[in-house]
């Protein structure tokens, strides 16, 4: 088993926390018929975690971020398991994607689009299970929030993969000079 370096530990750190920050304050918050839903940019460094630190690494600090919003926001604290999965599982994905390809620009935007996609599908199956399911709320008020819930999560994860390609072509570089990388 390969062992893991202080400063890579140190730099999930930073990634986690950067997800964090971009998830609790560059947000739009939007109402749905049962709930609510946000704009944020926390998915754009969920896939930049998962570009720049690789699959497991980019993983961990895509979901312990996100899981820390959803731990410090009392509308979220329940989902804060899934959370952690989904967001890890987006990362993972787009990292595996990206380091498959050599870290070429394709790899990075098929790798960042996987990752978005895959995120949308799973939060939504669990938003869908969580209402009808467990919930029992009527099947018409959840395909009116699930409607809304995906077209709030297919902007986010568009902006999501436009912005974070361009961001780690910029930050690589520099990453690599500084041997952080």
């Amino acid at each position: 088993m390969k062992k893991i370096s202080v400063k890579q530990v140190c730099f999930i750190g930073i990634m986690a926390a950067l997800v964090y920050v971009t998830s609790a304050y560059l947000q739009i918050p939007i109402p749905t018929a049962i709930g609510s839903t946000r704009l944020h940019m926390g998915n754009v460094m969920c896939l930049l975690s998962g570009l720049l630190l690789g699959p497991v690494q980019g993983g961990l600090a895509a979901g312990i971020g996100s899981m820390f919003f959803d731990l410090t926001n009392p509308a979220y604290i329940a989902s804060a398991p899934f959370t952690l999965l989904f967001k890890f599982l987006m990362a993972f994905l787009c990292g595996c994607i990206s380091k498959a390809g050599k870290d070429k620009l394709w790899a990075m935007i098929v790798g960042a689009i996987v990752g978005a996609v895959s995120y949308v599908c799973l939060y939504l199956g669990k938003s869908f299970i969580e209402d009808y399911f467990v919930l029992g709320l009527p099947l018409e008020g959840v395909m009116l929030s699930i409607g809304t819930k995906a077209i709030t999560s297919t902007v986010n994860g568009i902006i999501a993969a436009v912005v974070s390609v361009p961001l780690c072509l910029s930050l690589k570089p520099m990453l690599r000079k500084a041997k952080l990388l």
